[in-house]
């Protein structure tokens, strides 16, 4: 199928040197293996660096191109700024920030202890906020333009979500960041945008959030109107594109790629698709004699 196939030209990313936090593993890589496909550069941090050190070594294996690692805690500060030094030691630039370092599970909110709460904020806000400014104030001070920051935000940073609470909380203030930043920092040549994914299993995030046999338990991807979850490559083609020099004019956008499943949820009366072609005659000859 046509959507399982990267969608840019292969120089569409020639030259730039994109770094994507908890890019070892799950969406982060999947988006990364992508961008080296586009003749990108690669920094990736993480807390493991047994992760790290594999990934780069399979994903230059397999795509070509360089990645560079390092181990980086996203919830200190002085930890970012050393991962940070380090990538422009070894590569003298960096184009593209893509804040994807996350963390989240399911669990009724009474049962969740404040250390739970902290986290997943710790990571998904404070990290994302500890890269932002790390990255974009030293863009600033060297009045380097033309650069692109990218999260990775969720469809229920909008509507709110039952059960994953501290990711919504969370998720929320990227959100809100993310379109704050697009009008104060784009005259600095910095662009913000962010995408928020509906269901992409991976082996990692996926398989945390989900654990077991609750995906078919719970019949996810009929909770979806295309009836399928998302495959990695529509994302990092989202990705590609919005960090490319072919979408200079989106700024301040927050993306959703779900194949409609927050719609499904949002809208009022689309319980209704549950009801059978044969009742619908029945409701049509109810509905005129009401009248």
């Amino acid at each position: 199928m046509t959507y399982t196939k990267g969608m840019l030209r292969d120089d569409a990313l020639a030259g730039k040197v994109i770094v994507i936090t908890g890019g070892g593993t799950g969406l982060g890589r999947a988006m990364g293996e992508y961008f080296l496909e586009l003749g990108a550069k690669l920094a990736i941090c993480g807390r493991r660096e047994e992760v790290l050190a594999k990934a780069a070594e399979e994903m230059m294996a397999a795509k070509g191109g360089e990645v560079f690692y390092k181990t980086c805690d996203v919830r200190k500060y002085d930890e970012v700024e050393a991962f940070r030094d380090a990538v422009l030691e070894k590569y003298s630039q960096v184009d593209v920030l893509l804040n994807n370092a996350a963390g989240n599970f399911i669990s009724p909110t009474e049962r969740l202890s404040p250390g739970a709460f902290d986290a997943v904020i710790d990571i998904v806000l404070k990290g994302t906020k500890n890269c932002t400014l790390a990255f974009g104030k030293d863009w600033i001070s060297k009045e380097q333009k033309d650069k692109v920051v990218l999260s990775i935000t969720t469809t229920y940073a909008n509507t709110g979500s039952a059960f994953v609470v501290p990711s919504a909380m969370a998720k929320a203030g990227v959100s809100a960041m993310t379109r704050s930043l697009a009008v104060e920092w784009a005259r600095y040549g910095i662009r913000f945008n962010a995408i928020a994914p509906g269901p992409f299993p991976t082996e990692g995030a996926w398989s945390r959030l989900m654990p077991g046999d609750i995906p078919d338990m719970l019949k996810v991807e009929n909770q979806i109107p295309l009836k399928r979850a998302g495959n990695l490559q529509e994302l990092a083609n989202l990705a590609a594109y919005l960090v490319s020099d072919f979408a200079p004019y989106m700024n301040g956008e927050i993306v959703t790629i779900d194949g409609g499943e927050w719609l499904l949820g949002a809208g009022e009366l689309n319980f209704l698709q549950a009801v059978p072609d044969e009742m619908w005659d029945w409701i049509g000859e109810a509905t005129r004699k009401g009248k």
